[in-house]
């Protein structure tokens, strides 16, 4: 590969990190909270995705209509029943939550899937490309990006122009005097997770395709996601997607170096980032 096309490799594997960040920075920017479980629900609905296409041989794409409303819907309950109850000054009670959050989930896919690992297929997807110049890129790979840049703009729309986004804002603000005024800040939280869990279903469908995934595939996805979002800066979404394409970036030139120091040149990238810029790029949060 050429400079140039290692560049735009980067930026198209940028896109996939930039999905598994969007939904931690949204929790984040509202709640302040920290999702470790966040990668093993990618996980949870790539095979959700696999237990219905298992059972109706729909296409992947077909499948994730289902799994986006079946995965905003535990999302809802487990923020409104469970997380709600956690919230407050201290961080520590919903960290140590959705840490046995990700031991039950891992546990109980290990218990229904066994270690085997699986892939879903989506037909001439899978393979096809597109040739630029001498350069040639995956299909899956460019859509993934622009899929990634369509969420990303569509979560910025809803929080300036719609009620919603406005009462996600205010209640990021000031809980207190959100609840003062009327909204009820627990419903609006458990709405912020389920829109969260919305992009994780995205997510783990497009990761599914792309990759083989096993029960314990998640905590790796977590991390590329906490980094994406701390380089890009903490509350800020397009913030997410740069520091998805910085990792994306720093990993295909790894590989390109060596494969096993793919995942060592991200984190490499990662601390260089932090130490010069510690907030992040983009931050919106003092």
């Amino acid at each position: 590969m050429n400079f140039i096309e290692l560049i735009i490799q980067g930026i198209l594997l940028g896109g996939l990190y930039a999905l598994f960040a969007a939904g931690l920075s949204l929790i984040f920017g509202i709640m302040r909270l920290v999702n470790i479980a966040h990668g093993d629900f990618i996980i949870l609905s790539a095979y959700i995705a696999y237990l219905v296409i298992s059972y109706t041989g729909v296409h992947p794409f077909i499948a994730l209509l289902l799994v986006i409303p079946i995965m905003s819907m535990l999302g809802y309950m487990i923020q409104r029943y469970i997380l709600n109850r956690t919230m407050g000054d201290d961080i520590l009670p919903p960290l140590l939550v959705t840490f046995g959050l990700a031991v039950i989930i891992q546990n109980t896919l290990l218990t229904t899937f066994s270690t085997n690992t699986h892939r879903l297929t989506a037909g001439n997807i899978d393979t096809a490309s597109v040739g630029i110049l001498d350069m040639h890129f995956g299909l899956l790979p460019i859509l993934t990006f622009f899929v990634a840049i369509i969420i990303i703009f569509g979560l910025e729309l809803l929080f300036s122009y719609t009620k919603i986004g406005r009462a996600f804002r205010a209640t990021s603000d000031d809980r207190e005097m959100a609840s003062a005024i009327g909204i009820n800040t627990k419903h609006v939280f458990a709405l912020a997770m389920a829109l969260c869990f919305c992009v994780i279903s995205v997510a783990g469908v497009l990761l599914a395709i792309r990759s083989s995934f096993d029960p314990f595939s998640g905590p790796a996805r977590l991390i590329y996601g906490f980094e994406a979002v701390i380089i890009g800066g903490l509350g800020s979404l397009w913030g997410t997607l740069v520091g998805g394409i910085i990792l994306g970036i720093a990993q295909i030139f790894g590989a390109h170096i060596s494969p096993s120091f793919q995942i060592l040149a991200g984190h490499l990238a990662f601390f260089i980032i932090l130490a010069v810029r510690p907030k992040g790029l983009f931050s919106k949060v003092e």
